[in-house]
Formats: C-alpha cells, structure tokens, sequence
C-alpha cells in the first residue's frame, strides 16, 4: 500500500502528483490495466515474445552505444599520450595515424625554385 504524507503547506497539486508517481513506479496502473480486460492466451504469449524482441533490440542498441564511447574515449586518450605505442595502436584499429601527414614546404624552399 502506498502512503503519502501532505507536508506542511504543501499544495494538494504537489502530493497528488507525487502519490501517481509512486503508484507508476510501482506499477498499479498496469496490474489495474492488465486486470480489467481478460487477454486471451495466444494474445498474452505474442505480447510477450514483442516485448522480449524489444528488450533485446533495446539491450543490443545500448550496447553499441557503450562500445562506441568506448572507442571515442579510447582515442581520446591515446591522442593525449603520443606515445609511440599509442600510435601503434591506433594504426591497428584503422584510424589515421598522425606519421602519415606529410609536413607542408616552408617558404624558403619554394622561394629557391623561383631564382
């Protein structure tokens, strides 16, 4: 049973809510829901494989959500490092290596070739 204590001058707009958000967390308004209407057997069994359907589409979309950040952060830190092992392992895992950038020709170099 839930109980809601009205603190002192407190709206009754306020506890109501409060009282429904506890009655959601629990879950009354489903059982209430689930009760009122008789579901057949066969309907049950399809809701229940959606539902499981939709838990493991949801659990493998978080999942991808991690390994993405992981790999982000992975990054991040070894662009932080600059170590030569960093690099290293970065060229494994198919990212751009900071050694292939090709340093640009200063000035003086080209002026040379107009003389």
């Amino acid at each position: 049973m839930i109980k809601i204590q009205v603190r002192p001058n407190e709206p009754l707009e306020t506890a109501l809510r409060r009282f429904k958000r506890q009655c959601n967390y629990a879950g009354i308004f489903r059982l209430s829901k689930k009760s009122s209407v008789y579901e057949k057997p066969s309907e049950r069994r399809r809701r229940e494989s959606r539902e499981r359907v939709r838990n493991v589409q949801r659990t493998l979309r978080k999942a991808n959500q991690m390994q993405g950040q992981r790999k982000r952060m992975m990054r991040r830190s070894l662009a932080a490092t600059g170590s030569d092992a960093a690099k290293e392992r970065e060229k494994k895992a198919g990212a751009a290596s900071i050694d292939a950038v090709k340093p640009v020709p200063t000035d003086t170099a080209s002026a040379e070739t107009q003389q």
